[in-house]
């Protein structure tokens, strides 16, 4: 047993200065007397571990600069412990699945698929997995069957990256039709402005330009068939119980199409009528955090800060920068976006609900004890002090300046200070 004492504890509903006693990975006792291990929590935070539902920052530990790889092994390794520093008990890492070769081909998505189930037992976290999948690419099929029935965790993400590079250049990427409405509008694949529209692509495939041009030609031949593929690949997921969302959505009749096949997530839509819709059927809405500590998107889409105070925003994702989660719920709260329950709501409970995970992300009897100490002193930014992942310690930090605290700090088991709420 490990009781956290006198941490102000971010329970459902209220904040309140008190004890946690965890047991055997799971919250045994809220606001008890101090069990055999005492965690000296007093002037901390301590609340629901962050469950990160995409992330892609591990790519970065995967290819640093373009064309350059590192081991896969080592790049899981280290991910993994930046995940854990940043407080993230469960995370999906974005493992895209893709038409191009390279950081995003299918077969590289296997063996980061592979790497994170043979090294689970050396990792701190949760490492689960969303298969971004491209839906234009049937070269992923065979690894979306095998992930989906394979032992780690998994969701199922729709992107069409495609269709979005493929629109008609005087249409903007968030003025953009649903990607197989017949009107939407094409552009003309012999234009000079596609090598520039493609650079960035080109770039991490390692392919030169002609061939990268010639690999778009193949691929978007297949655009009669793609309807029937998602169809064919949502109905195996719905089978399988995976969550399922779609990405970069701008219509509702995106939002719609997608509904339907069962994916009932929304993943950083860009514009209102599809957050709007989403909500009006109650879909699941996710934005990403990076976007809220920026202060709106890089590239001129909805805003999360917005989203949030608006009540169209379930879920905030790390997305490409793990520390953004932590960070978001400072500059919202600074901001008063909202009350800071609510705020947290949106790393934690949010995110678990979202992904079917129902014995996490929140601070209760019996649920499982996936917990962050947090050091947040007011008008700076929050640091992760610990991690724990059902129970066990997967990150511990002691900075300089509390040394002395903990060395004067002497346990006593039996006492309890009344429990006080701080704040609703």
């Amino acid at each position: 047993m490990i009781t956290f004492e006198g941490a102000e504890v971010y329970l459902p509903g209220e904040i309140a200065e008190t004890n946690v006693t965890i047991a055997e990975g799971r919250i045994a006792e809220i606001g008890g007397p101090a069990q055999r291990e005492v965690i000296d929590a007093r002037g901390m935070i301590l609340a629901p571990a962050l469950v990160d539902v995409h992330g892609d920052a591990f790519e970065r530990q995967l290819m640093p600069r373009p064309g350059v790889f590192f081991p896969v092994e080592a790049a899981v390794l280290e991910t993994d412990r930046q995940l854990a520093a940043n407080g993230i008990a469960t995370a999906y890492h974005s493992v895209t699945l893709g038409f191009e070769p390279g950081l995003r081909a299918a077969s590289h998505g296997r063996e980061v698929i592979e790497a994170l189930i043979a090294l689970a037992p050396r990792l701190t976290v949760e490492n689960r997995v969303q298969l971004r999948w491209e839906t234009f690419a049937t070269e992923a099929l065979e690894v979306l069957e095998w992930a989906m029935n394979g032992p780690i965790g998994t969701s199922l993400a729709f992107n069409d990256h495609l269709s979005m590079a493929m629109r008609g250049f005087d249409i903007g990427i968030q003025d953009r039709l649903f990607e197989h409405n017949p009107d939407f509008a094409v552009a003309d694949l012999d234009d000079p402005r596609m090598a520039q529209r493609w650079s960035k692509q080109v770039a991490r495939s390692g392919l030169d330009a002609e061939e990268y041009m010639a690999l778009v030609r193949k691929v978007w031949a297949r655009r009669p068939q793609v309807v029937e593929t998602i169809r064919e690949v949502a109905g195996r997921a719905r089978a399988l119980g995976v969550p399922m969302l779609s990405h970069d959505d701008t219509r509702a009749e995106t939002r719609a199409f997608y509904r339907a096949l069962g994916a009932t997530a929304s993943e950083f839509p860009m514009t209102l009528e599809p957050a709007k819709d989403a909500r009006a059927h109650g879909d699941t809405i996710i934005f990403g955090a990076p976007n809220a500590v920026r202060g709106g998107s890089h590239i001129d889409s909805l805003g999360a800060g917005d989203m949030v105070e608006a009540g169209l925003c379930d879920v905030l994702a790390s997305d490409y920068y793990y520390p953004a989660m932590l960070a978001a719920v400072e500059r919202l709260d600074r901001e008063k976006r909202a009350d800071r329950l609510t705020l947290w709501a949106l790393v934690s409970a949010g995110p678990a609900r979202a992904m079917k995970l129902d014995d996490r992300g929140e601070i209760a009897p019996g649920k499982r004890a996936d917990l962050v100490l947090v050091d947040w002193p007011e008008g700076h930014m929050p640091a992760v002090r610990g991690t724990w992942v059902a129970g066990r310690a997967a990150y511990r930090a002691q900075p300089l300046e509390a040394e002395t605290r903990e060395k004067s700090h002497i346990s006593r088991s039996n006492r309890c200070p009344p429990s006080r709420s701080v704040h609703a």
